[in-house]
């Protein structure tokens, strides 16, 4: 599944109705924090095309059925710029800039590879499904984690950006 992203800021809200329209389609409720996370992957990421490279782009959502019920979702993001994603260590009063961070807090992997005459990053996060009756049995450490808190990022390598709090929670208004 992929949709085309023009180089407008108006898009960022069309990827987000786009990604959750397609994992409702994939059985991943709208309400199910793996839902929440990508959809704010899909804003991050989107946001990052539209305003540091002035391109279009391609956003591609993926799902990979796994053993047991468990499966990962995969988010990828190319455009046609060459200039790699750099990581910025904003300051406390910064209104941006904590894209990647956020991407490196929330994604179970991400990186970024060139592309043709551009480039393209990606994310992905495991989903394990349980039944209902096995509901209190144990999952896999990666599997059915509680919905991510935006204070203390240290998952990755860019966990020294801080709490989140003053963030405004991560609101993007309405979509």
């Amino acid at each position: 599944m992929q949709l085309e992203i023009r180089p407008d800021p108006a898009e960022v809200g069309r990827a987000r109705r786009w990604a959750r329209s397609r994992l409702a389609g994939s059985g991943i409720a709208a309400d199910e924090p793996l839902a929440e996370t990508l959809v704010l992957l899909v804003s991050e990421l989107v946001t990052n095309a539209v305003v540091h490279t002035g391109c279009p782009a391609v956003l591609r959502l993926s799902l990979s059925g796994g053993p047991a019920g468990a499966a990962t979702v995969r988010l990828e993001v190319a455009d046609a710029s060459t200039r790699a994603p750099v990581p910025r260590c904003p300051g406390d009063e910064s209104t941006g800039g904590r894209g990647l961070a956020l991407v490196d807090g929330l994604a179970d992997r991400w990186g970024w590879c060139p592309d043709g005459v551009g480039k393209r990053i990606w994310c992905e996060l495991d989903r394990c499904v349980t039944a209902v009756d096995a509901a209190e049995s144990a999952v896999p450490a990666n599997c059915g984690r509680a919905a991510p808190t935006y204070e203390g990022l240290g998952r990755g390598a860019y966990g020294a950006y801080g709490a989140y709090g003053a963030y405004g929670g991560l609101a993007y208004g309405a979509v």
